[in-house]
């Protein structure tokens, strides 16, 4: 918080037009002292408070540890089947369950392996790793996001902040023509409408003052969710710079490396390999095993029974598709169809924000080159002209007072299109996807 030069100006103009006490003054001096010395202490300026905001998030964190866990899940998908131990007696008589005494009593050990159908294996693998690239595109969707909400917010403190400052001049201004006013009126120099008049003025800068405090808590209230307690930290009063957005054609080449857009892709892909999965279940799925059958006893002759092997193939055979195979190829082509047209109404809508953004952004900034140029002279130069009239008696209180809140309108709204033009610029790196 600081008084502008022109604000000390008037207030020594009025010391000396209407006889301020030499206590006031000190007060006065005292007071700008404090202000300048509150600047010393540590403040928060935009830029660390995104890279607070970054370090420690546990959205990104969540969405980064699911593209890990998916990553791992594709490569596993992507493996055979364990393969099957099977084992058992065969064959075995019931009458005295005795396994030397029939020929066929066995004693089996074998081991199996499936097959799934076609290159079902390498779709279900290629399907987790585009899942796992949507995941890795949601953290980074998750970063652009946060640091653009980062940056709205603390924007919108500073501008309270700085409001609050330029009331606050305001406000100390009228408390002198409040004091100054009721002298006069004690004299008889002006009426008690004036008086009236200078005391509505200054309570309506107190509401106006304590509605800009409470939204200043609002909103640090919001950056603690995400900085902690650096939201408590004085706002650098410089104004908040932000990296310079590319032009609006190169922005809108890049929208489809959006990771908005990269998340809808990877859904697709993934989709896509679903349909893959979908055709390969017409071919049909084997399995192979070999199996060794241990015999117990002897043969007529005296020797030991012959073991033996055996090999076995199955195969699945597909021919009633109608209502299996037919019915999930169908479902996963239109699943499909439905996240390609998803993900162009995507690109669609970020292609609107960049339009609109990139509009405001320059509007806005034309608007700031108008009111730096003209409107904040004039409406300081209007100001201080109603003061001199007021004090050769040539125009009313009435004037003063409207001349002075017109000059606290322009420059509220001044700060109020800067602000909003670092909104949008904001909102344009949000797209452009500059360096976090």
């Amino acid at each position: 918080m600081f008084y502008s030069r022109s604000m000390i100006r008037t207030l020594c103009t009025l010391a000396g037009g209407r006889g301020m006490q030499i206590q006031d003054l000190s007060l006065l001096a005292m007071s700008l002292l404090l202000i300048a010395t509150s600047g010393a202490r540590a403040d928060l300026n935009i830029d660390e408070a995104v890279r607070l905001a970054l370090t420690d998030d546990p959205l990104i964190a969540a969405s980064q540890a699911r593209s890990l866990a998916l990553q791992d899940s594709a490569i596993a998908d992507g493996q055979l089947p364990d393969p099957q131990l099977r084992t058992g007696i065969y064959n075995l008589p019931t009458d005295n369950f005795h396994i030397n005494e029939e020929p066929s009593t066995q004693l089996r050990l074998g081991l199996q392996q499936a097959f799934p159908r076609g290159k079902t294996l390498h779709y279900r693998q290629r399907q987790g790793e585009w899942q796992a690239k949507a995941a890795t595109a949601s953290a980074a969707l998750g970063a652009r996001q946060l640091a653009l909400d980062v940056r709205r917010y603390f924007l919108e403190l500073y501008y309270q902040t700085r409001a609050g400052a330029i009331v606050a001049e305001t406000r100390a201004l009228f408390s002198q023509l409040v004091d100054i006013t009721r002298a006069h009126y004690a004299t008889g120099r002006v009426s008690q409408q004036d008086v009236l008049n200078a005391s509505l003025e200054l309570a309506r800068l107190d509401d106006r003052s304590t509605r800009i405090l409470n939204a200043a808590d609002i909103n640090r209230a919001t950056l603690m969710k995400w900085i902690g307690e650096a939201a408590s930290l004085p706002v650098n009063s410089n104004f908040p710079a932000l990296p310079t957005p590319a032009a609006q054609a190169v922005i809108q080449a890049g929208l489809p490396q959006h990771p908005a857009i990269r998340i809808q892709t990877a859904r697709l892909e993934a989709e896509n390999q679903s349909v893959s999965i979908a055709r390969e279940q017409y071919k049909p799925g084997w399995s192979a095993g070999l199996e060794y059958r241990k015999r117990f006893g002897e043969d007529p002759d005296g020797d030991d029974r012959s073991d033996m092997m055996a090999a076995m193939l199955t195969v699945d055979i597909p021919l009633f598709t109608k209502n299996r195979q037919d019915k999930r190829l169908s479902a996963s082509i239109q699943q499909a169809s439905s996240l390609q047209l998803k993900r162009t109404d995507r690109l669609r809508e970020l292609k609107q924000q960049l339009d609109t953004d990139y509009a405001n952004w320059q509007r806005l900034g034309e608007r700031a080159v108008l009111y730096q140029s003209q409107l904040l002279q004039a409406a300081s130069a209007n100001a201080q002209a109603s003061l001199n009239a007021y004090q050769s008696s040539v125009t009313e209180f009435t004037t003063l007072m409207r001349a002075r809140i017109t000059d606290l309108d322009v420059r509220l709204a001044d700060l109020r299109i800067r602000v909003d033009r670092a909104k949008a610029q904001a909102s344009l790196l949000y797209l452009d996807g500059e360096s976090q």
